[in-house]
């Protein structure tokens, strides 16, 4: 600080030097917040320097912790339950009381739980088994499009341990998609904040031509900074370990329609770990499933134990699981 007098008027000048890891000049556009700063109006057309400090910790160490939230420490793999479909399909069985799915699953043993931003507060349970909180960003419309209804910044808000996004690739509004893709990715960056996207290509006849579609949404997925992709399965073991062996990051292999026998499903989650997957993300077959808790205990005998499928369906014929927050009884 040096100060000067002129003319017997104190004038007080005052330099200051500021070490960072970033200088930015911008035209202020518009009053109002913006991110994290609020911009007066009396600054509308005027430059400005923005400067991001150093010491503001290290954003890798923050995804690494919140990832831990939403796998299992010892196994390093997940088991996710996606319970977003009221948007999409409307308030399907399984889903009606969302506290006490929330609550069986986690019982049974889930790492996480996919939810939109809305029904977070209503499958707030105050006790019972912790569960990792991704959020939802995206919402599937009646058509089956995508749309961005919400952003990190309100994830942070909410308490979630990681985002997460649907986008559909090959079809005429990839280019949206991948354009809105790249925008979370980089808010979900900038906030340490892990992603999860998952690459929906569709689906062909073709089995050759689905494999490299699967194969390079998986590959886009990475590419734009998803740090888990979830991905539909390519229905084998072997042409699935195409699919995870051009993914750069960890990969889920998402369990889709609810299929016709216990043993089916349980089937493909074997032999989507044995294609050295990350784990999978199943919401009707464990949901809609007669004893859901112990569904979830199957599939995690599977993803974290490396159990058979004859040793996990034993799982299924133990007495149902019971919530320990609700009642006495099985909520099913």
């Amino acid at each position: 600080m040096k100060k000067q007098n002129k003319r017997g008027k104190g004038v007080i000048s005052t330099k200051m030097v500021i070490y960072g890891k970033e200088s930015l000049s911008r035209e202020v556009g518009r009053t109002g917040a913006s991110g994290r700063v609020y911009l007066p109006r009396s600054w509308v057309g005027k430059k400005v320097k923005i400067i991001r400090l150093n010491g503001g910790g290290d954003k890798m160490l923050g995804k690494k912790i919140r990832m831990e939230r939403v796998m299992d420490r010892n196994s390093k793999k997940t088991v996710m339950v996606p319970l977003i479909h009221g948007v999409g399909m409307g308030p399907i069985e399984g889903i009606k009381d969302i506290k006490n799915t929330v609550d069986m699953v986690s019982l049974g043993g889930a790492n996480a739980v996919i939810l939109h931003k809305g029904i977070v507060a209503a499958g707030l349970r105050h006790s019972g088994k912790d569960i990792g909180l991704i959020l939802h960003l995206t919402a599937t419309l009646e058509n089956g499009k995508q749309t961005l209804v919400t952003d990190v910044e309100e994830a942070i808000t909410i308490g979630a341990d990681a985002v997460s996004v649907r986008i559909d690739v090959g079809g005429p509004g990839e280019e949206v998609m991948l354009s809105m893709l790249g925008e979370v990715s980089r808010d979900a960056s900038r906030w340490g904040m892990p992603l999860l996207a998952l690459m929906d290509p569709g689906s062909v006849r073709d089995k050759e031509k689905q494999l490299k579609n699967l194969m390079r949404a998986a590959r886009i997925g990475a590419e734009m900074g998803a740090d888990l992709v979830r991905m539909p399965y390519s229905g084998s073991t072997d042409t699935f370990r195409e699919v995870v062996s051009v993914c750069p990051v960890p990969l889920v292999a998402i369990g889709g329609e609810k299929k016709a026998r216990e043993k089916e499903f349980l089937e493909m989650v074997h032999g989507v770990m044995e294609a050295g997957a990350f784990g999978v993300s199943a919401g009707r077959n464990i949901f809609q499933y007669k004893k859901p808790g112990n569904m979830i205990k199957a599939i995690s005998r599977i993803v974290h134990n490396g159990s058979s499928v004859s040793t996990a369906m034993e799982a299924l014929k133990e007495e149902p699981i019971e919530s320990s927050v609700f009642s006495s009884t099985p909520i099913w």
